[in-house]
């Protein structure tokens, strides 16, 4: 078993251990942090977050968990056998709300900070027959692994679009670096992703000789998913020259990553993980560089949840003013 699997179930087991007593395992202090898979960037962000809050908060022992992404957070972390979240935004407001793949477990999330905004990017390649979204129509596509955030908006995109995946499309489930394999392998020609610019495993396409990857304009999907679940999603551009051969600007769809507790963490543990981690900024940015676009200005602004009022309590204090 690798080092950092034992690591994890080593957090998981003391945290079975002591459900038994709550105030125990708080006092232990010992945290869980579900972040995604080894080729995304929840994966090494928390990691570097898990080894920031054991190095400078006295007592205090946290463990980076990969998973298959959002909704497999939230789920662990309502079944409390996690302490803080990795999602995006709009699967956190679904479990929160109670909505789609948790209908019959709504999550008693909190907001503990907003972290920085993830890039909705619907890849093909020349010669696939795709220009436009309508053209998904009767092919193969991913839309994206089982349990991750990627899959819950890309559902929402085709919905808007009247695009049936069960029906209209061959939907295939496989996260960013099995797509482009298959994509490569002609087995698929299309797949939705949703993360930072650039992807490395969408630069990997990009690079193969003897293909040419194409981004897909995809932001008038908006209007009709902002009209269904909320105002979580905002018109993006992914620039030219993001990708090899990506010739033109792309118009796509935004929404924010955000981490998330459940109600129940103390308001002391959660101020002192964001102040430490807001601190530390600098050690997170040295681990992935997304981490820059953790800021004070963004965090009234990114998540539609609840804030726990620990954090809210460090926020208010750097000056941020929420609207409610």
């Amino acid at each position: 078993m690798h080092a950092f699997h034992r690591a994890a179930l080593a957090a998981t087991t003391a945290l079975t251990l002591a459900a038994g007593a709550p105030a125990l395992a708080q006092q232990g202090n010992r945290i869980s942090i579900t972040t995604g898979g080894t080729g995304g960037v929840y994966y090494p962000l928390g990691g570097g977050m898990a080894n920031i809050l054991s190095k400078y908060v006295p007592g205090m022992h946290v463990t980076a968990e990969v998973t298959g992404g959002s909704v497999d957070n939230l789920k662990l972390l309502q079944a409390g056998k996690s302490e803080v979240a990795f999602s995006m935004v709009d699967a956190a407001w679904a479990g929160y709300k109670g909505q789609d793949k948790f209908k019959d477990a709504p999550v008693s999330a909190r907001t503990l900070m907003v972290l920085y905004p993830n890039r909705m990017q619907i890849v093909t390649v020349e010669g696939s027959g795709i220009s436009r979204l309508s053209d998904l129509k009767g092919k193969r596509v991913s839309t994206g692994s089982p349990g991750s955030g990627v899959e819950v908006m890309a559902l929402r995109v085709l919905d808007a679009m009247g695009i049936d995946p069960k029906n209209d499309i061959k939907q295939e489930r496989l996260g960013a670096a099995e797509s482009v394999n298959a994509i490569k392998d002609r087995k698929i020609d299309a797949f939705f992703w949703v993360g930072g610019v650039p992807t490395a495993a969408i630069t990997d396409l990009a690079a193969t000789p003897g293909l040419k990857a194409k981004l897909l304009d995809h932001a008038e999907a908006i209007t009709s998913m902002n009209a269904k679940y909320g105002p979580l999603y905002v018109k993006g551009v992914i620039p030219a020259n993001s990708y090899a051969g990506q010739d033109k600007a792309v118009e796509n769809i935004d929404v924010w990553n955000v981490l998330v507790v459940s109600d129940k963490m103390s308001d002391d543990m959660a101020y002192r993980i964001v102040r430490t981690l807001m601190e530390k900024k600098p050690e997170l940015v040295a681990v992935h560089k997304e981490a820059q676009n953790i800021d004070l200005k963004y965090q009234a602004l990114g998540s539609p949840l609840p804030w726990h009022p620990g954090a809210r309590k460090y926020f208010e204090e750097q000056g941020i003013k929420f609207a409610n």
